[in-house]
């Protein structure tokens, strides 16, 4: 989902918590890459600080958020990640005593928990970490009826899709980090000037509705499963990160919806931003090709809608949308795109197993290791948001598709 959300400076803790996992270091070239988008950087960590505040309100308690985030990373195939989360928990409760559920989690991850409210949270976290295609309504309405309150349900939904995205950063940093710096590596061939772009006779032309396996280019609503905040009796919070947020966000239901949550909204808008508006490095077109692939293996139709949209207007062109939409695993009109595409699929799909090997295309292609962070950053990013479109209410399509 996108937002216009201006970039403003987040409050962050004094570490930066994936520079600490990865002991990145200024001498390092993947902490200098890393670093050349500090605004992306300070906004993640900006994330973590608001979801694992420990006076954070409500009964999703700080220690079962944690807990959470561990279970994520287990799941994911990212036991680096899932050893921060137990020891932040064993940090937490050094002077206070584990719930038995909680304490048996911890000791067997991905056992099924005793407590019937965990049980509830334990089901929707997994099956968003791994398969959040697989979620759906029923799902969601398994929490309230639980016991957690709408806040609490979309602080966990929140938390699942942040935690998802920073576990697919470590392994995007790391697999950078050990690629080596491009002083490292052979120069990238000389680019070759393209033939005339002729668009493909079997498609739409551009700015018309691409349809194709269920997936579409047209402009979608979206409808929220759970009850969102009424603007007119919002709290001034609330109305500030509205503000802020999105020029429609006081009619869209999405928007609404997590300003229930304000403070987890305004940094993941500024996260948003920092990553999909940088100036410079990859292109905003192929951005948005890494963005539609992720939304495309992760099923999600709303999200492959705007942004594919997003790339016909800046690319004027769908050929590689509509290759998207086809088979994201056969996608790419260049090498550069087919580089992208594939990347961005591992990363999505397999974040524990992602390595140097799954960037070397990206290089092979001409692509500088700034754009490959940026690649990293907008499929990591879908990660996020994709969840959060499937799992907490459903894409709309107009009435006369």
């Amino acid at each position: 989902m996108t937002t216009t959300a201006p970039d403003t400076t987040a409050t962050t803790s004094s570490e930066d918590t994936i520079d600490t996992l990865l002991a990145l270091t200024p001498e390092r070239p993947a902490f200098a890459t890393r670093h050349a988008r500090d605004k992306v950087a300070v906004a993640t960590q900006g994330c973590y600080d608001a979801l694992f505040s420990a006076d954070l309100s409500g009964t999703l308690t700080h220690t079962e958020r944690l807990w959470v985030a561990s279970d994520i990373a287990e799941a994911s195939g990212m036991p680096l990640l899932a050893a921060h989360y137990r020891d932040q928990v064993l940090k937490s409760t050094a002077h206070t005593v584990l719930s038995q559920p909680l304490q048996e989690l911890l000791q067997h991850p991905g056992s099924t928990p005793t407590d019937a409210r965990l049980q509830a949270v334990a089901q929707f976290t997994r099956t968003l970490a791994t398969h959040p295609d697989r979620s759906d309504r029923a799902a969601l309405l398994a929490l309230p009826a639980a016991g957690l309150s709408v806040a609490d349900t979309v602080l966990l939904a929140q938390l699942i899709g942040f935690v998802t995205y920073q576990l697919r950063l470590v392994a995007g940093v790391a697999a950078l980090d050990a690629l080596g710096g491009e002083g490292d590596a052979p120069a990238a061939p000389a680019a070759v000037d393209a033939a005339p772009f002729v668009h493909p006779a079997n498609l739409p032309a551009p700015g018309e509705p691409l349809r194709l396996n269920g997936y579409t280019s047209e402009t979608l609503g979206w409808a929220s499963w759970l009850p969102v905040v009424d603007p007119a009796t919002a709290t001034p919070e609330q109305q500030a990160v509205l503000d802020l947020s999105h020029p429609k966000a006081r009619s869209s239901d999405f928007y609404l919806l997590l300003v229930h949550q304000a403070r987890v909204l305004s940094e993941r808008s500024q996260a948003f931003n920092a990553i999909m508006y940088a100036p410079g490095g990859l292109s905003r077109a192929e951005r948005e090709v890494a963005s539609t692939a992720v939304s495309r293996a992760n099923g999600c139709v709303y999200c492959a809608s705007v942004h594919a949209q997003r790339f016909e207007q800046l690319a004027r062109r769908n050929d590689v949308m509509a290759q998207i939409f086809a088979d994201p695993d056969q996608a790419g009109t260049n090498a550069r795109e087919r580089a992208i595409v594939q990347a961005a699929l591992a990363l999505t799909r397999s974040p524990g197993t992602f390595g140097a090997q799954h960037l070397q295309p990206l290089r092979a292609a001409g692509l500088s290791d700034l754009e490959i962070l940026d690649a990293l950053h907008a499929s990591a990013l879908f990660a996020w948001a994709n969840r959060l479109m499937l799992n907490l209410g459903e894409a709309v399509f107009p009435q006369n598709a």
